[in-house]
């Protein structure tokens, strides 16, 4: 699951250390960013992690359907992806 440090970080490459609400490089400098952007993003990483999941099931689900087309069993299908 996405966090909000995830969301500054990818927002901003320069950001290595997040603490708190404070953010800082690799010099330990204080890095500026905008929470609301961060949120935003924070919201977009979220979204797409549950696209990926639900691209997954579908997948998955369209192998079964094709082989079980194709002749095997439910049990052998399930052997082959190991369920």
């Amino acid at each position: 699951m996405a966090h909000l440090h995830d969301a500054i970080r990818a927002l901003n490459s320069s950001i290595i250390t997040i603490n708190g609400e404070d953010a800082y490089d690799k010099d330990g400098n204080p890095v500026q960013y905008d929470m609301s952007q961060a949120q935003a993003k924070l919201a977009e990483l979220e979204t797409q992690e549950v696209q990926e999941e639900q691209a997954s099931k579908d997948a998955k689900a369209s192998a079964l359907a094709k082989l079980t087309a194709l002749g095997l069993s439910e049990s052998e299908v399930k052997a082959l992806l190991g369920q």
